[in-house]
């Protein structure tokens, strides 16, 4: 059997062989049911039980406490971006609704700047801190942040898959004198770490890169944040509604959660979370101790707050200056080899330039190894 390629890209992404094999089996017929997933009922006995044996992983895998509900919604992490500030920045404890109802970001890339102009639709929007200066090249220390006095919330997205900047551990708020939930954007590192369940108020996570197919999101909802909605967030994605229903309140993705299901219970067969980070931590201490060995490579994210899943890199001119273009000669040489010894996907984001390697869960260390070599054989042969 010919061995599959590396697949770098950033989402949707790489998923474990075996559960790709196991849903293949199943596609007809689902545990001798005579229906594949895909055809079922998502209130019949046989979505039930998919759906509660997923959610009992889940929260097995992340330790996540009971005072936070597990949501399985749709609409991506660019949908939870007005969910959000839909569901947290409404009347609270009868109240009516205020009008100035402010909300709190900290901007490290990409896509805390999509989430910022997205609540702005909803609400004041103060940017706390921002990395836009250096081009996001490190994080702003939370010692720095100039909170509003009274945020609603406050938002971070501890990995940026972009510019490939993390937090590695998560900001106290309570120690920066701050009472205001966290809302966490954690998408692209679910599950390749613990997470920090006493700072977070709310997380939220599109499965298509460390969870499974793209399609299905989970929020995590601490208990004491499901009553705050506006008036005009759609009953579908009302937090509370949500929870009441054991997300199904309107027809959930019912193929989308059986497949993140098999993944949860590949994580869990793999060692769980601690088993992924330190995978995590190897593979991306490999890649990086490649790239900065390198005279012809380069990361420009600190070493402090570099990610482990995503590792922006550059080619460089014979100037010393990165080569931004993809469609740079040296640039499309690199990613033609790449394609040509299995290894695909590596182009950077369109904002960013460059190359870029996702190196999810389900990427194995082989993967790195491979494309390891690559660089230094490419390296070669310009010498």
């Amino acid at each position: 059997m010919q061995k599959r390629p590396y697949n770098f890209a950033p989402g949707p992404a790489t998923m474990p062989e075996a559960v790709l094999t196991q849903a293949a089996r199943d596609m007809l017929d689902w545990n001798g049911s005579g229906m594949g997933v895909m055809e079922m009922s998502h209130r019949g006995k046989e979505f039930t039980s998919i759906l509660e044996k997923a959610e009992r992983d889940l929260r097995d895998l992340l330790a996540v406490p009971g005072e936070f509900h597990i949501l399985f919604m749709q609409g991506g992490g660019l949908g939870e971006n007005a969910i959000v500030p839909m569901n947290l920045c409404g009347p609270v404890g009868g109240a009516p609704q205020a009008a100035d109802v402010r909300t709190d970001f900290v901007i490290t890339g990409g896509w805390s700047q999509k989430s910022a102009k997205e609540a702005r639709k909803y609400a004041q929007v103060n940017v706390a801190a921002s990395n836009e200066a250096d081009k996001h090249h490190h994080l702003p220390d939370p010692a720095t942040w100039q909170l509003s006095k009274q945020p609603r919330y406050v938002h971070i997205c501890s990995n940026e898959t972009v510019f490939g900047v993390e937090f590695h551990t998560l900001p106290d708020l309570k120690a920066l004198g701050c009472d205001a939930p966290l809302v966490v954007d954690c998408s692209s590192h679910i599950a390749s770490r613990p997470v920090e369940w006493d700072k977070v108020g709310v997380a939220f996570a599109g499965a298509q890169k460390n969870l499974g197919p793209a399609g299905v999101t989970l929020a995590f909802v601490r208990d004491d944040l499901l009553d705050q909605a506006m008036a005009i967030c759609p009953s579908a994605f009302n937090y509370k509604n949500v929870a009441s229903n054991q997300s199904m309140y309107n027809t959930p993705p019912t193929f989308g959660i059986y497949m993140a299901g098999l993944v949860f219970q590949w994580l869990k067969d793999q060692g769980g979370v601690a088993a992924m980070e330190t995978l995590a931590i190897a593979k991306s201490k490999l890649l990086y101790g490649a790239i900065d060995a390198s005279a012809l490579f380069e990361n420009k994210v600190d070493a402090n707050c570099r990610s482990r899943m995503n590792v922006p890199f550059f080619l460089k001119g014979d100037d010393g200056q990165p080569l931004l273009d993809a469609e740079h000669p040296r640039n499309a040489a690199f990613l033609a080899g790449a394609k040509a010894r299995g290894l695909l996907n590596l182009r950077g984001h369109k904002s960013a330039g460059g190359m870029r390697a996702s190196i999810y869960n389900a990427l194995p260390l082989a993967g790195v190894e491979t494309l390891v070599a690559y660089l230094q054989e490419f390296e070669r042969t310009l010498a």
